[in-house]
């Protein structure tokens, strides 16, 4: 993960990623800036998922009398 990214808290890096599928999705970009931003978007992505991945670990191990619990999502 670089560097620029680790600085980013969860909420900007996604909104840098919902601002680059807008302008993805807007289609009038070369071939070549659509592969930039689909690239950044990538890591921003993946970025994000490492983030909520981590979140989740955290809230499993935060229990009242500590035991470790899987949460599941309804």
């Amino acid at each position: 993960m670089s560097a620029e990214l680790e600085n980013l808290s969860f909420e900007a890096a996604l909104e840098e990623l919902e601002q680059l599928v807008a302008k993805l999705e807007e289609g009038d970009l070369t071939l070549e800036a659509s592969m930039t931003l689909f690239e950044r978007g990538q890591k921003l992505a993946d970025y994000c998922n490492s983030q909520l991945d981590e979140a989740s670990l955290r809230v499993e191990q935060l229990t009242v009398d500590g035991e470790i619990v899987e949460l599941t999502v309804p």
